[in-house]
């Protein structure tokens, strides 16, 4: 027990999940092969898949791995999110995303007070409402508070503009949105996340991410902001623990961006 072994051999599709069908072998490893090692890269044979690609080629084959997740209904993420942004100071409060502020985890719904679920790659940007699949995709959403929800609304993701009382450090004006310092890469990885989950295959959405801001349909912005973000806001431990849960507990997939940074720069 507790002991990590690796299982080679033929991957293949099991209820939504990817499985061993033809095993070839099975070999013991040491405590950090197979997970992350010491600089926080995910290590193991998730992304065997796509080891020595890059660009459209690399975006593919990351598509066709963390395609088919395991889909929650909308009413299913209230309590996901609970466990996903579980505040690592308080087990009885959730972290709110642009805030930075604890909450208790049952103070949520639609008074100004509460928090309630954010799409961060805004459900209009593609018009996937809170359907099952991107209107459920708890890799892209987060706590935070009914009044700043409300603000961001749609809004593109660049620099600049007005603070934002209730949000300290976050600015946005008529066309954009810039959240704090401390989540900018978070947000950033979150939408690379979308764009390469939702290719349009199988009748899905296919978004893209746009170098503009004032987008419309399934398009959102602003790309070249969002890789400074990803630059300047390195992968933490919340966010790693945040994508193991999503992993093991919800959905059977993963965030490549928060496992391997560096397929940012690779793809786009």
């Amino acid at each position: 027990m507790g002991t990590k072994i690796r299982v080679n051999g033929t991957r293949d599709d099991y209820f939504a999940h990817q499985g061993i069908e033809y095993v070839t072998s099975i070999s013991k490893v040491s405590s950090n092969d197979g997970g992350e090692d010491d600089g926080g890269t995910y290590t193991g044979s998730y992304y065997q898949g796509a080891e020595g690609l890059s660009g459209y080629a690399l975006k593919q084959s990351l598509h066709d791995i963390i395609d088919d997740h395991t889909e929650l209904s909308y009413s299913n993420v209230w309590d996901a999110l609970r466990h996903t942004d579980e505040d690592p100071s308080n087990s009885n409060n959730v972290l709110l995303l642009y805030s930075g502020k604890s909450y208790s985890k049952y103070d949520n719904g639609g008074y100004v007070d509460d928090w309630n679920r954010e799409h961060v790659w805004a459900k209009s940007h593609g018009d996937f409402g809170t359907s099952m699949g991107a209107g459920t995709d708890i890799h892209h959403l987060r706590p935070t508070d009914v009044t700043v929800n409300s603000a961001r609304g749609n809004l593109d993701f660049d620099e600049g503009g007005s603070a934002f009382y209730e949000a300290p450090g976050t600015y946005y004006d008529g066309d954009s949105w810039e959240p704090r310092d401390a989540v900018k890469g978070d947000v950033a990885r979150m939408i690379f996340y979308m764009d390469v989950r939702y290719e349009g295959d199988q009748g899905e959405l296919d978004l893209e991410i746009a170098d503009y801001v004032g987008t419309s349909g399934p398009y959102l912005g602003k790309l070249s902001v969002l890789k400074q973000w990803h630059a300047q806001d390195p992968v933490d431990d919340f966010e790693r623990n945040r994508n193991e849960v999503i992993f093991n507990d919800y959905q059977g997939n993963r965030n490549p961006f928060i496992d391997h940074p560096e397929y940012v720069e690779q793809i786009w």
